[in-house]
């Protein structure tokens, strides 16, 4: 299923909400979540620590409009 388009939701990972096109979770290639929780999950699969992705993460948010609401 194509996801088209900006959209306000609750992110089912971090509970979170959030604005801007949702990422397709790597845990089950089915749920939707937020950018930053995508991020994170391809973070994770190649072994950055916590600390970093939060380093990464605020950089890309200094980067671009992605704010959490």
């Amino acid at each position: 299923m194509k996801i088209e388009g900006k959209r306000t939701a609750i992110c089912p990972r971090c509970g979170k909400k959030y604005t801007g096109r949702p990422a397709l979770s790597r845990t089950d290639n089915k749920t939707y979540i937020c950018p930053d929780c995508g991020t994170r999950e391809a973070l994770e699969s190649i072994g950055v620590d916590e600390k970093e992705q939060e380093e990464i993460l605020a950089t890309i948010h200094s980067h671009t409009e992605h704010k959490r609401i």
